[in-house]
């Protein structure tokens, strides 16, 4: 049984298009500087899932990280609520 879906933030290399970020459909995209950062709620399948279409497509992930409730902003920090 796969827990609740938790907010994710996944960072990955370079600006993605249209057609690319159409693979993504549950995650929200963003532009910061020189990255895309999609973020969404996901349960553990769904992760996996992103996972595997991010290596399928030869993306370059640079980060993936489980945020806490309080905190849903993709800036980078150590995740832990102020």
């Amino acid at each position: 049984m796969d827990p609740a879906p938790a907010p994710y933030l996944i960072r990955i290399n370079g600006h993605l298009g249209v057609t690319v970020l159409s693979a993504f459909p549950a995650l929200a995209p963003q532009r910061h500087g020189a990255h895309t950062v999609l973020t969404g709620l996901l349960d553990s399948s769904a992760l996996y899932g992103v996972l595997a279409e991010i290596e399928a497509l030869g993306l370059d992930l640079l980060e993936i990280r489980k945020l806490t409730p309080a905190r849903t902003s993709p800036e980078r920090g150590d995740g832990r609520s102020p």
